[in-house]
């Protein structure tokens, strides 16, 4: 039920923007609905961000998978157990642009129906690395919609990207991937009983928005070719705080552009937001130096005790009184 209604979501979202469209509505989904999709990302994304900021961290608590630093002859691990900010660094690096946490992802496996075996699984790993560096390339091409003149490195990521040089236009590797990648992603959601129990409407949403941006953006450049030069001017025009609607742009880009935007307004508001969010991370941005270091809880203000002396001296005769053994008469 909840595949449905998330598939539904999304088939509502690109309906209405390429329908209204169709039917006049260009300004309220190429100029309107953008704008408040940017407004709202920028905002829910600051939100997020400075409540994240405001939250005490007393204690050091990255998580640690390895030998700490300790005597010069005992092998450390300076990554999986970060001694100092250098290897945090390095830490962050591999997590950020590899995903390292994602490869030490296990399956279980009952063999002879009574023994538990676990194997390690990559295909998670591959598929998020796939999605998300071809998500990265995708976006990087984009730039060349909304520069005047386009950047140098945005073309050398386009010649590399279609160095297949397949049909007429090109055939961009990375909107494949990002397709296969998405679909793989949810088909493995789908698949997986464990994943399955756990999945939310929120957890297929995301997935169906991606596919549908990456399929109606395949349709508008090899199945139905829109204007890209109107496109362009659109978009230069939104930046620009210009506003244009040109008629020649097909109502399918509107489509395009609706669920690219309703993604950028859901994102401060998902679980997408892990994305800024590994930076904030007290378990990935901290170094385990509680042996070298001695750190003070920040919290450790003078609190004033009642000893037992105290309470004894206080309530001494209720106590005899009442048969309670007391230390001094």
């Amino acid at each position: 039920m909840t595949v449905l209604v998330a598939l539904a979501l999304v088939m509502g979202v690109f309906l209405a923007g390429w329908l209204g469209a169709a039917a006049g509505g260009q300004w309220i989904v190429g100029v309107a609905v953008p704008y408040l999709a940017v407004t709202v990302f920028v905002l829910g994304l600051v939100a997020r961000v400075l409540g994240w900021a405001r939250v005490p961290v007393p204690f050091r608590i990255p998580t640690t998978c390895g030998q700490q630093r300790a005597l010069d002859w005992i092998p450390s691990q300076r990554f999986e157990n970060p001694p100092d900010t250098r290897s945090v660094i390095g830490r962050m690096a591999l997590e950020i642009l590899c995903f390292r946490s994602l490869l030490r992802n296990t399956r279980t496996v009952l063999v002879d129906g009574r023994r538990l075996v676990y194997a390690t699984d990559l295909s998670l790993w591959l598929g998020a690395m796939a999605l998300h560096w071809a998500m990265l390339v995708v976006l990087l091409r984009h730039l060349r919609l909304v520069t005047t003149p386009v950047p140098g490195f945005v073309t050398l990521v386009e010649r590399t990207d279609g160095f297949l040089e397949i049909g007429m236009p090109v055939v961009y590797v990375t909107s494949f991937v990002l397709l296969a990648a998405a679909a793989y992603l949810l088909l493995r959601r789908l698949t997986i009983p464990t994943v399955r129990y756990i999945s939310l409407v929120g957890d297929y949403f995301p997935l169906f928005l991606l596919l549908g941006i990456a399929g109606s953006g395949i349709w508008l450049r090899h199945l139905a070719p829109t204007d890209i030069t109107s496109v362009k001017a659109m978009l230069l025009g939104l930046i620009s705080f210009s506003p244009l609607v040109a008629p020649s742009v097909a109502p399918l880009f509107y489509g395009h552009l609706l669920l690219v935007s309703v993604l950028l307004a859901y994102f401060p508001f998902s679980k997408l937001l892990h994305a800024p969010g590994v930076f904030l991370s007290p378990t990935r941005n901290l170094a385990n130096s509680n042996r070298a270091v001695r750190h003070v809880n920040p919290w450790d203000y003078p609190v004033k005790v009642h000893t037992y002396d105290e309470y004894e001296d206080e309530l001494r005769e209720k106590m005899i009184a009442a048969g309670l053994p007391v230390e001094r008469q």
